[in-house]
């Protein structure tokens, strides 16, 4: 299958999943039986379009004995992860080489999931969009986005572009109280932050992306 038709089967299972929680209350989103189906496709679509033993196959993992609506989050994650890799041309390592405006999208879709009241599905979008920004900043300035074959943590990208004086240390720590909040929304960990903590992040992640362009 070529990479475009790949793309595009994941850009129409995305959309499917937006309209799917547009317009539906928490309550609604969590006792919908197509939660669980939607998840599992996702989960589907995720393993036909990648390798076994791939990072993609593995985040998978993580996720399968959550519940049905943070499944569907999880699995939502590791779709637009693998899609992004395949749009940049990198499908053999984590490396998301894309510019800013292409996650407008993401943080516009992220805007409209916290306005409706699904500040964890809008956190788990945005992180990824910050996480892409990260690993395409590193590209743009030639630090190293792996370390012996292993795609690096983006926390550590973090710290390696404040070296690299990409920019400075309290943009390195606010990058970082971010990437603690995205790492609390893909782990479940939903109490860990309010509906105003994920519109900040949003906010945030849109200046960040606009001030230090990839």
């Amino acid at each position: 299958m070529a990479v475009e038709d790949m793309i595009k089967q994941l850009n129409e299972l995305l959309t499917k999943t937006y309209r799917f929680v547009d317009g539906k209350t928490a309550s609604q989103f969590a006792a919908s039986m197509e939660t669980g189906l939607l998840a599992n496709r996702l989960e589907a679509a995720v393993s036909r379009l990648s390798v076994a033993g791939s990072v993609y196959r593995e985040q998978l993992k993580r996720g399968s004995k959550l519940s049905d609506e943070r499944r569907l989050i999880h699995n939502l994650q590791v779709m637009l992860s693998l899609r992004d890799d395949l749009k940049a041309g990198w499908t053999e390592t984590v490396v998301e080489l894309v510019h800013a405006d292409t996650y407008s999208d993401f943080l516009e879709m992220a805007d409209g999931l916290l306005t409706k009241g699904y500040k964890d599905a809008a956190a788990v979008i945005t992180g990824t969009a910050l996480e892409v920004h990260v690993r395409a900043l590193c590209a743009k300035n030639s630090v190293p986005t792996a370390v012996a074959g292993r795609p690096k943590k983006a926390d550590t990208m973090n710290a390696d572009l404040k070296k690299a004086d990409v920019y400075d240390g309290l943009q390195q720590k606010e990058v970082t109280t971010w990437m603690a909040l995205r790492n609390s929304a893909a782990h479940g960990d939903y109490d860990d932050y309010d509906h105003a903590q994920v519109r900040r992040f949003i906010d945030g992640v849109e200046a960040f992306m606009k001030k230090f362009p990839a």
